[in-house]
C-alpha cells in the first residue's frame, strides 16, 4: 500500500458510549513506521479514539482500515497479529514470570496449546534484550517496580510482532530514567521494524522527543494535524490546552 493511502485510514469516525458521541466525523491517515501522538485535555476523545482502533468499542459511524483492512471484518486472532497495546494502569498477571508475561505476545501464532517454539523463543529472547529486560526475566512480574513493569509489557507486544502499536498514556507515573528507556525502545521499533505507532500521552517532552506527528484533539475533533515543531509551539500549547484562560 502506498503512503498516499496510509497505513491506518480513519474516514469520518464517531465512536462513544451508548448515546452519547465522544468523537465525531473524525478522518486523517498514518504512514507505515510513523509515530503519531494524539494530545489534548482530557475527555477530549484521545483514549476513546484508540479503543475504537482496538475494537474495543464500536463504531458509531464512518469507516477505518489498517493496511488496506477495515477492521470491522477482522478476527479477535487478525487484530492480534497486526496490533499491540500498552497501556497505564494495573496488568493482571496472576503469578506471572516477567519471561511468561513477555512469552503471552507470542500467543497469536503458537496455537491453542501455546506451545513455545524455538521460533517464539528467539522472538521473546529478542524483544527482552531490546528493552533492557533480560535480567528480570525469572522474576514475578507483580514484585517489579512500575517503570519495570511498563519495560515488560512493552517486550510482550513487541514479541507480538505487531505492525501497529497502540499506547494509551503508557508512561503516567513512570520516573525520568524509565520514561526515556521506554522512548528509546518505542523510537528504535518503529525504526528498525518499520512499527506504526499511535499513542495517546500528556508529556509534551516526550512527544517531542519521541513523535514525528501530533494530532491534536479539542471537544472530540481535530484542532490541528502536522510535524512536531510545528504544532507544540507555546502559543498554539496555551490555546489548546486553555492555560492562563480562568472562568469568571
Amino acid at each position: 500500500m502506498s503512503d498516499t493511502a496510509g497505513f491506518i485510514n480513519m474516514e469520518q469516525v464517531s465512536v462513544g458510549y451508548g448515546s452519547s458521541t465522544v468523537v465525531s466525523d473524525m478522518s486523517f491517515r498514518v504512514r507505515r513506521g510513523e509515530i503519531v501522538a494524539l494530545i489534548g485535555e482530557n475527555g477530549s476523545g484521545k483514549s476513546t479514539l484508540l479503543k475504537s482502533i482496538t475494537k474495543e468499542i464500536p463504531l458509531l459511524g464512518g469507516s477505518i482500515r489498517i493496511d488496506g483492512r477495515d477492521i470491522s471484518r477482522l478476527s479477535a486472532h487478525d487484530i492480534a497479529r497486526i496490533m499491540a497495546i500498552v497501556m497505564t494502569g494495573a496488568v493482571r498477571t496472576d503469578y506471572f514470570t516477567c519471561y511468561d508475561t513477555v512469552a503471552s505476545g507470542r500467543y497469536p501464532y503458537t496455537g491453542r496449546l501455546g506451545k513455545l517454539r524455538e521460533e517464539d523463543r528467539q522472538k521473546i529472547d529478542e524483544a527482552m534484550r531490546l528493552t533492557g529486560t533480560v535480567e528480570l526475566a525469572d522474576r514475578y512480574i507483580t514484585d517489579i517496580s512500575d517503570g519495570q513493569r511498563q519495560l515488560v509489557m512493552l517486550a510482550r507486544a513487541i514479541a507480538q510482532e505487531p505492525m501497529l502499536l497502540i499506547l494509551d498514556e503508557p508512561t503516567n507515573f513512570l520516573d525520568i530514567r524509565h520514561k526515556m528507556l521506554f522512548a528509546n525502545t518505542v523510537k528504535e521499533l518503529a525504526l528498525s521494524k518499520n512499527v506504526t505507532v499511535l499513542m495517546s500521552i500528556h508529556e509534551l517532552e516526550l512527544v517531542r522527543d519521541m513523535a514525528d506527528r501530533v494530532i491534536a484533539l479539542k471537544d472530540g475533533k481535530i484542532d490541528s494535524d502536522g510535524p512536531v515543531k510545528d504544532i507544540l509551539t507555546d502559543e498554539y500549547v496555551k490555546q489548546l490546552f486553555r492555560l492562563g484562560i480562568y472562568p469568571r
